[in-house]
């Protein structure tokens, strides 16, 4: 084991560069005094996503788990969705109980701007996950085409819980998809370890073309037995993730079983394949009691269920509003309202620190918008900005 602590530091100390080099270094967490939350825009049901669209527009595009989409667009909410796809969704997204499943990401293509093509990721009537692409109407860039849906991939759920759901597209042009372990408790049956399912892991897929490919250079394209759309695997439930807009960085929320909540980091130029562990490990704790394999990628941030009960990936911050708080990465917890801040120090050695309490917000996402300013999505029908505490 302590080697592969030793070896975890050192990967940690050598991906510090790629942040070093083009962030000054901290040497006190951000002040949280300097900020405030101010709402943006509310009356949603049960928001759990909110993007920018890359096109300069300054729109943001919120997904309902119900399955709706809507823009705020200068401050204002929409009065017609952008995408309803309410229908496809099972009946429990519906029925007033806890639920898992629904519309739960939201990516737009590189060149959105010039073909209106983005991707969702939606839980089926089955509950089973689709990937799919749809397209801007030509005559209306607030309204997308229903018709226009193109499926690339699908994934059978073994439970309802634990879908994963986040979207995004790397600096590279990929789409990077997130798959949960496929639900129950504890992973039983490994899932997260099996490099024959996508359950547990993050894909990588070219959705350049109309169907996807795998680019050349995944990191088991060659592997017997190993599915080549994976990227990365051992993940529990990888609600949400993003890539740090400058760097290109990788940060990847993995929300946990009964103890342990945790921040894992990919840094820009890797080649994928790691193995961050679940579930042997749950967090920086072993769990399945199995021995911990040597390509084990610890996280770089953890929290216990004493402070919270499910993590919240956000984002590097790039904004201009708030300079105190450029370059670092922000994450919170869904039930508690708790935001955490994550930065390294000028030893290369990561630092998390409590930031503030989201009192009366459940934190269902964070957002970036156009313009590198973050959002907060609130569970509960609202949506919030950071803004400066003096404005």
């Amino acid at each position: 084991m302590k080697k592969l602590l030793s070896i975890a530091l050192l990967i940690g100390l050598f991906a510090a560069t790629s942040i070093q080099a083009q962030d000054t270094a901290r040497t006190a967490p951000p002040d949280a005094s300097t900020i405030k939350f101010v709402t943006v825009a509310d009356g949603f049901d049960r928001p759990i996503y909110i993007a920018g669209s890359g096109d300069g527009s300054n729109r943001l595009f919120v997904n309902e788990q119900g399955g709706k989409i809507w823009i705020i667009k200068d401050g204002k909410k929409s009065d017609a969705p952008f995408l309803d796809v309410s229908s496809l969704l099972s009946s429990d997204v519906f029925n007033g109980g806890y639920s898992e499943r629904g519309l739960l990401g939201l990516a737009f293509a590189p060149d959105f701007k010039t073909n209106g093509f983005f991707f969702i990721d939606y839980t089926d009537v089955n509950g089973d996950t689709v990937i799919a692409r749809y397209k801007v109407l030509a005559d209306n860039p607030d309204i997308a085409d229903p018709a226009s849906a193109t499926t690339f991939l699908t994934q059978k759920q073994p439970y309802a819980n634990h879908n994963g759901g986040q979207l995004a597209l790397g600096p590279d042009g990929y789409l990077y998809i997130a798959f949960g372990d496929g639900g129950s408790g504890g992973d039983p049956e490994n899932r997260a370890q099996n490099l024959g399912t996508w359950l547990g892991k993050i894909l990588r897929i070219d959705v350049s073309g109309d169907s996807y490919t795998v680019p050349a250079d995944n990191p088991f394209v060659s592997t017997d037995g190993a599915l080549p759309e994976i990227w990365a695997y051992g993940v529990r439930n990888p609600w949400r993730f993003s890539f740090d807009k400058q760097t290109g960085d990788l940060y990847i929320g993995d929300v946990g079983q009964n103890q342990w909540e945790e921040v894992d980091f990919q840094p820009a130029g890797d080649k994928g394949g790691e193995n961050y562990g679940w579930n042997i490990y749950e967090g920086m704790h072993p769990y399945s009691g199995a021995a911990a394999p040597a390509n084990m990628t610890l996280p770089v941030a953890e929290y216990s269920h004493s402070e919270g009960i499910a993590v919240t990936s956000g984002y590097v911050y790039r904004g201009t509003k708030l300079p105190d708080l450029v370059g670092v990465y922000f994450y919170g917890d869904y039930g508690t309202g708790t935001i955490w801040s994550l930065y390294r120090d000028a030893s290369g050695q990561w630092q998390s620190n409590y930031f503030m309490k989201n009192s009366g917000n459940t934190i269902s996402s964070f957002g970036q918008g156009d313009d590198n300013e973050l959002y907060i999505a609130n569970y509960g029908g609202s949506i919030l900005s950071f803004e400066p505490a003096s404005s």
